[in-house]
């Protein structure tokens, strides 16, 4: 079994998707082994973010990531971050996501894309971390 870190973001959070989120990732087989609804401040997401701080979208980025409530996740599950980021997230622009993915179902668009997910495993032990004590994770 292996772990990722994952957010429902707040546009999916403001349209009521949690649960169907959830229910998603869970009839595919993952597990969620930690889970908290969070407002991020904006300090938390420049500091979450700040691999992107010299990109064009970064303000963007922060200003949407502290609009609202978000929840924070840890799944688990085989093969957990290859599954969720490549086949379950769908591709950043939900109109280029294929059918059936979360992005596809659930996101406004490329900027409101409803879920993250962490890039590499490396990424996924970061992120957890910087959420999540490891008392927290059951």
């Amino acid at each position: 079994m292996n772990q990722t870190f994952a957010i429902i973001k707040p546009d999916a959070v403001k349209d009521n998707k949690i649960g169907a989120i959830i229910a998603y990732l869970e009839e595919r087989g993952v597990r969620v082994a930690a889970m908290k609804m969070v407002q991020l401040t904006r300090r938390e997401a420049e500091g979450f973010y700040a691999e992107h701080r010299e990109r064009g979208f970064f303000g963007e980025l922060i200003t949407f990531m502290v609009s609202g409530p978000l929840v924070l996740m840890v799944l688990e599950g085989e093969n957990v971050r290859f599954r969720y980021r490549e086949e379950l997230m769908g591709a950043t622009d939900p109109a280029q996501a294929a059918d059936g993915t979360l992005r596809k179902l659930f996101a406004r668009s490329k900027g409101e894309n409803a879920v993250h997910g962490s890039d590499s495993d490396a990424s996924a032990v970061r992120e957890i971390g910087y959420w999540f004590p490891q008392h927290e994770i059951f």
